[in-house]
């Protein structure tokens, strides 16, 4: 059974830290358990042009919070955080032994733990061996430094290599991933993010590894009139598909998020969304699509759309 899982990326810069409490309490409360954050957030919104913000508000929330660690699971990235703040993603940490290495010690430092959950190779990096990466990764989890390894924007192609040449390998997968589908080939207008294609779906079913998606609500882009669909989406079968999430949401008394998510939830194969929520108001509404149920018809309306 796959799970909502809460984004933590502005945590500690759009999102100050006593509402980043409050938000972090709440979705304990509401049965969450998985908290998804990087050491490079929130680097583009902090003045020093560094991240590490949103793992330093989680740390002192679990150190608030004695006995939190244990109810909760922790995920974090290496591996995109600059080095040059003055260039940002053009000068990425990347993924060499000593840079995993010391990019999870310091994430750990923050956190206030000594372990996570899930580590993820953030990015790619083909300036490294992948032999290279995919041990330095092994070693986390042999020195129970972190209990699980992830490979977040990488092709299926390089997970699947990386996992035939270490002991511990990639067990998860995160990527774009929504109802609506940009263009084939259209540019996103993050050139860091890669799409989930009906490949990798492929992949991850024959595979049994878990996919995790992000940007699952496209920005808002489902509900709110002031955040329209970047222009990679402006295409014929997005209009179908709004159509036929906004007739299954009426069918159901529920919002077009909700129906999303249930739709990401109960899908072949099922999906583990990532959603960052700023008011509790609206973490209430995505913690509700957990309940929401998708009967076979509207299942199929909602799959053959587009």
């Amino acid at each position: 059974m796959t799970e909502i899982v809460l984004g933590a990326m502005l945590f500690g810069t759009r999102i100050g830290e006593r509402e980043s409490f409050a938000l972090l309490d709440r979705f304990v409360e509401g049965g969450g358990r998985l908290i998804d954050t990087a050491n490079n957030y929130a680097f583009w919104l902090h003045p020093s042009g560094l991240g590490g913000q949103s793992e330093h508000v989680i740390g002192r929330w679990l150190a608030a919070r004695p006995g939190m660690r244990d109810r909760v699971l922790i995920s974090t990235k290496v591996g995109a955080e600059p080095t040059d703040p003055a260039r940002g993603l053009e000068a990425m940490e990347g993924l060499s032994a000593p840079v995993i290495r010391s990019a999870l010690t310091g994430s750990l430092q923050r956190l206030g733990t000594d372990r996570v959950d899930m580590c993820w190779a953030h990015v790619e990096d083909r300036s490294v061996s992948l032999a290279e990466t995919a041990g330095a990764f092994s070693d986390l989890v042999a020195e129970g430094l972190a209990a699980r390894l992830g490979a977040s924007n990488t092709p299926a192609w390089r997970v699947e290599q990386a996992r035939g040449l270490a002991g511990h390998s990639w067990t998860a997968l995160q990527l774009r991933h929504s109802y609506v589908q940009p263009r084939p080939g259209a540019a996103l207008e993050s050139s860091a993010h890669r799409q989930v294609s009906p490949e990798t779906l492929d992949y991850v079913r024959t595979t049994g590894l878990d996919l995790w998606a992000y940007s699952t609500l496209i920005n808002g882009g489902y509900g709110r009139p002031d955040r329209p669909l970047e222009e990679a989406y402006a295409h014929p079968g997005t209009d179908r598909r709004l159509a036929a999430l906004t007739e299954v949401a009426a069918e159901l008394g529920a919002t077009p998020n909700q129906v999303v998510l249930a739709w990401l939830l109960a899908g072949d194969p099922p999906v583990w969304p990532i959603v960052g929520a700023s008011t509790p108001e609206r973490l209430d509404e995505v913690l509700a699509a957990r309940d929401l149920k998708l009967d076979p018809r509207q299942r199929r309306r909602l799959d053959e759309a587009g």
